[in-house]
């Protein structure tokens, strides 16, 4: 009797605290004159550098790295709505991005420069330490295959066959099966939840999902 032929999806996924947030900021400013409306941008842009400099403190410090954007500066003469062209408005503006390994640390400077003139908080992008990801990824792979050959089990003997060895594993999309294209295995990253309750801003991270999917073939008698 000829071998039936399994070919089956595992999958598993993995759920871990977040151990890094992601802020990035935007300095902006507009203004009649071009010299106050960069030199207001430069100011604010030179006072959160030195503040990041400060919590970076070499390797102890709770800011992981942070870097800036250039910055930039132009002019533009708005309409009003009248259709008549109004004088110049200048504008200036530079990002700022920071890693932050300690999260009490990033709320509470969130809560701090989210209240200065001319800072824009765009966003909080939660994530997991290098080392953590790929310990997570090992570990939800290793648990995908156990849920292929789960699956495969299953089948066999829903069919009365009691034998189960496997033929090939893959990636999704690497059997010749028409599958979609492997992806690499991923955190899903939460968007920050603000609690505005209290006096400083609270930041609450969901947990982070690593899922992995392998395909599997198995040969059942």
């Amino acid at each position: 009797m000829a071998d039936t032929i399994i070919t089956v999806q595992g999958e598993y996924e993995l759920r871990h605290p977040a151990e890094r947030g992601t802020v990035r900021l935007l300095v902006a400013y507009d203004g009649e004159d071009r010299e106050e409306t960069l030199a207001l941008a430069t100011q604010r842009h030179q006072q959160l550098a030195r503040e990041l400099r400060d919590l970076q403190e070499g390797t102890s410090g709770p800011v992981a790295q942070w870097s800036s954007d250039s910055l930039r500066v132009w002019g533009e003469r708005p309409w009003n709505q009248e259709g008549r062209r109004l004088p110049v408005v200048f504008h200036a503006q530079v990002g700022v991005e920071a890693v932050f390994g300690e999260l009490g640390a990033l709320s509470d400077w969130v809560g701090v420069v989210s209240l200065l003139d001319g800072v824009q908080v765009e966003g909080v992008t939660w994530g997991l330490t290098e080392a953590r990801r790929q310990s997570l990824t090992q570990e939800a792979r290793r648990r995908a295959v156990e849920n292929a050959v789960a699956k495969a089990t299953v089948y066999a003997t829903s069919l009365g066959l009691s034998s189960v060895r496997p033929v090939a594993l893959s990636d999704p999309g690497m059997l010749g099966d028409g599958a979609a294209p492997p992806q690499p295995p991923q955190p899903m990253f939460a968007r920050a939840a603000a609690d505005l309750g209290g006096a400083t801003l609270a930041l609450k991270p969901e947990d982070l999902t690593i899922a992995v999917q392998v395909h599997a073939r198995f040969a059942a008698s």
